[in-house]
């Protein structure tokens, strides 16, 4: 594409993505539908810009401002700012008075800046951050402005890792273990796997290594009943009927019927039989209340701020509020005792959300401690991932819980507590 075309298609991307009606990735992937004529490495640069800005946002919006205009010409400078293509294709697409503006911006000394514009992060979520973490908050920023690397989980029914990572370096990708989950692979770059061999034939799945490793926590075994309480798309879902080895019977609820439709064709290259995905009204459906006291392991992944997710996500902290998030609290509440419920006695309830506000995670554990009385007894996170065989499991740890951060663990970040029913 002209240059002069690209940075007006970026330009309009950046207008679509700010009016922060949509999720960023379901914004861009409708422009792009409309926008047939782009190539496979124009998309990219649109794609990368867009995301690039909302890590930046507070900074680049500031400095957008320092000039004089409307809100296209705002749009154009952000456009600017968070170019990810080749610099002399920018530059053929700017005026003399744009590549003066840019350079000055380019050149300009951040250090003395606000800290507001330095971690481009929302009060409610910066402040809580800020007193957890005390020195390390600097070094979770950093993380969390870099881009997530693509992981993949081997799919167990149907391969090892050691074959997989054999089979994508043959076919030149650069791959290796990850370094805690025994499924985990960690790929460079940005590589279309999905029209690999691998992929096809459903020996992997992309999912992150904290993800993996929440539902390795579940411990999930053969010939037993498991409930996967919030499955969305099933990612965690798939992770579980593996552990079981396509035995047993698992239960994929979820209240959107979108979501879990999304989760049938990843059923299919799996090769799972054992998953019985079923869309629920609520945390209190008939469905639910039916499975009461007979489930042997129950996973919840609570709705919430994916604040552990900034790194594909960085569009929510923008989206969000402090008010939204604590709204939360009494659904993630609700849910937990709900899904508690199902547990017969001796069996496993495991709360986890991808959030990093202990508000969202400690707080909510802390909670259902308090109304379960002595009916839930804690089961240490570090225990329950060595016995799923987790490398350096007590590195995880925070007390009883798991918790990761991206900064220590580079992983998205994650918080769950587990339980047993006596």
């Amino acid at each position: 594409m002209h240059p002069t075309a690209l940075l007006e298609a970026q330009t309009e991307l950046v207008h679509r993505v700010l009016r922060f009606e949509h999720p960023a990735d379901r914004v861009v992937a409708d422009y792009f539908r409309e926008q047939r004529a782009l190539g496979a490495r124009d998309r990219h640069v649109l794609a990368d810009g867009v995301f690039a800005l909302l890590r930046k946002l507070s900074l680049w919006r500031h400095l957008a401002s320092s000039a004089n205009g409307g809100r296209g010409e705002i749009d154009r400078r952000l456009a600017l700012l968070a170019w990810q293509g080749n610099a002399g294709v920018l530059n053929a697409a700017l005026d003399e008075r744009e590549r003066e503006w840019l350079a000055r911006c380019r050149a300009f000394d951040l250090a003395g800046l606000p800290e507001r514009l330095r971690h481009n992060l929302p009060d409610w979520l910066a402040l809580p951050l800020q007193a957890r973490l005390g020195d390390e908050f600097w070094a979770w920023v950093d993380a969390n402005d870099a881009p997530a690397p693509l992981d993949l989980r081997v799919n167990a029914l149907k391969a090892d890792r050691a074959e997989v990572l054999e089979r994508l370096r043959g076919a030149g990708f650069d791959a290796a273990a990850t370094p805690h989950s025994p499924l985990g692979i960690r790929v460079a770059g940005k590589p279309a796997l999905q029209k690999t061999d691998v992929f096809e034939q459903g020996l992997v799945e992309v999912q992150d290594e904290g993800s993996q490793l929440l539902a390795l926590a579940l411990g999930a075994r053969r010939g037993e009943m498991v409930v996967d309480f919030c499955a969305g798309a099933g990612g965690k879902t798939l992770a579980l009927g593996a552990q079981m080895r396509n035995t047993g019977r698992l239960y994929a609820f979820d209240v959107s019927g979108h979501r879990l439709a999304a989760l049938k064709p990843r059923l299919q290259r799996s090769g799972l039989a054992n998953v019985h995905p079923a869309q629920i009204a609520h945390e209190r459906d008939d469905r639910v209340k039916r499975l009461a006291g007979k489930i042997d392991r129950v996973f919840v992944d609570a709705p919430c701020s994916g604040s552990g997710t900034l790194r594909r996500n960085p569009d929510l902290k923008w989206r969000q509020s402090e008010d939204a998030v604590a709204a939360l609290a009494p659904t993630q509440a609700a849910i937990l005792a709900a899904a508690a419920r199902l547990v017969k006695p001796g069996g496993r309830l495991v709360y986890a959300t991808c959030s990093v506000l202990e508000s969202e995670g400690e707080a909510v554990a802390k909670g259902f401690d308090m109304a379960s009385g002595s009916e839930f007894a804690r089961v240490p996170a570090a225990e329950a991932l060595e016995r799923s065989h987790v490398v350096d499991a007590g590195k995880l740890a925070s007390g009883d819980d798991l918790r990761l951060w991206t900064h220590r663990h580079a992983t998205d970040g994650f918080f769950a507590a587990l339980w047993e029913r006596r």
